[in-house]
Parts: structure tokens; C-alpha cells; sequence
């Protein structure tokens, strides 16, 4: 996502909750300290149908925020 990111693409990375500190201090590092970054519950894997979901409207809401800032939606 960075590379994209470098290469003048808008990209959201969508990571767990538990990774916001290394998905922060990661982006930084690798020079895109602007990149979106939109966080879920933990955890992804083994989780039921219900939980998916809630994972899914968690990560939506927060997409469509990023994405009506960027006027890409209205």
C-alpha cells in the first residue's frame, strides 16, 4: 500500500485494533505518515458471520469517511 501510496494512488490500509501503534509508527517510517488508515475490531480469523459483518460496517463507516474527506463520494 505504501508504493501505491508513493506512486500518487489514494489506498486505506484496514488493520485490527491491536495493530494501530506498528500500522502508525509503519507508515511513518516508510514515508507516508498521511497514509489512511481505518481500524477493526481483534480478531479477523475465526470468527462467526455476525462478527464479520461487524467487522465489515466497522471498517465501511470509517471508509466512507475517508472517502467523502476526499470528496471521492458525496
Amino acid at each position: 500500500m505504501v508504493q501505491l501510496r508513493k506512486r500518487g494512488l489514494f489506498t486505506i490500509v484496514i488493520c485490527s485494533a491491536p495493530f494501530e501503534s506498528l500500522a502508525t509508527n509503519q507508515a511513518r517510517i516508510l514515508g507516508v505518515p498521511d497514509l489512511p488508515l481505518v481500524f477493526v475490531d481483534h480478531p479477523f480469523a475465526g470468527i462467526d458471520l455476525p462478527e464479520v459483518r461487524e467487522r465489515a460496517r466497522q471498517a465501511g463507516d470509517q471508509i466512507m469517511r475517508l472517502l467523502a474527506a476526499r470528496k471521492v463520494v458525496s
